[in-house]
């Protein structure tokens, strides 16, 4: 499955982070991330490939993105990740059967597995529901709300999303957040959110800076961190709760009868 990146070269260390997470987390994912470049490529590898894109001003992010899906159809269903968002945690067993669902309902333009912020209120919502084979619960969502978290969607969501996005209007990437909401989403693209929440992200950076959470995260990996990213801003952004894992729980109670 091909995962649509939105990254620039300055970001390249994060990116790898994000990778390297998902890697760590779930060890046989599906995705073979496409990473946009423009002067600083890459070697293609099986779960890696670099695509020369255009430049990367946040005037030409909607080009770049285009350029990643041109040859991709608009049915087939894509991973979409921004490298501004890295897994902590994911139910890797749900996932996968929120996956599958996926690839088998045509009607599903898009699913997002991290219930989180806005949608987590019923103004954001639609009253329609899906039901997978195992009983989950799928909620459609209103309109573009948390289109940057990272998310199964067929590729005409992202055609359509960056095609009509206004590059004209785009001083920063964090305005983007902004304009989606003033875009009208098509009733055909019909985009839902999982009823439970079954993944938490951390957030990468903001407003061009590295976060704590992820700062932190990095430097217990190999990834050499450049310079201007060697401060954080002193934020900690994570998204998404889940319960407690279920054998941490077992290990607590074992222990509490032990004593």
């Amino acid at each position: 499955m091909k995962a649509i990146v939105l990254t620039a070269d300055r970001y390249r260390a994060v990116t790898e982070h994000m990778i390297l997470k998902y890697e760590e987390v779930w060890p046989d994912h599906p995705f073979v991330f496409r990473i946009p470049y423009q002067a600083n490529g890459g070697a293609n590898a099986a779960r890696v490939e670099y695509i020369r894109s255009r430049g990367s001003t946040p005037a030409e992010i909607p080009g770049m993105i285009l350029d990643l899906i041109s040859d991709l159809p608009d049915d087939e269903l894509i991973y979409w990740c921004a490298d501004d968002k890295y897994p902590i945690r994911l139910l890797v067993e749900e996932i996968e059967s929120l996956l599958r669902f996926a690839r088998s309902n045509d009607a599903l333009s898009g699913l997002l597995f991290c219930r989180t912020r806005a949608l987590l209120g019923e103004d954001a919502l639609l009253p329609h529901r899906l039901s997978t084979l195992e009983g989950e619960t799928l909620i459609e969502r209103r309109a573009w709300n948390q289109i940057w978290i990272h998310q199964l969607l067929r590729t005409r969501v992202l055609r359509n999303f960056f095609s009509n996005l206004p590059s004209a209007e785009i001083a920063s990437a964090v305005s983007m957040d902004s304009l989606k909401d003033r875009m009208r989403k098509p009733v055909d693209l019909r985009l839902f959110v999982t009823e439970r929440n079954f993944a938490v992200f951390g957030e990468s950076t903001h407003g061009g800076k590295i976060t704590r959470n992820c700062l932190e995260s990095m430097r217990q990996t190999g990834i050499v961190i450049p310079e201007w990213f060697q401060q954080d801003n002193g934020e900690t952004i994570i998204l998404g709760r889940l319960p407690p894992d279920k054998r941490s729980l077992l290990g607590r109670v074992r222990k509490r009868l032990r004593m």
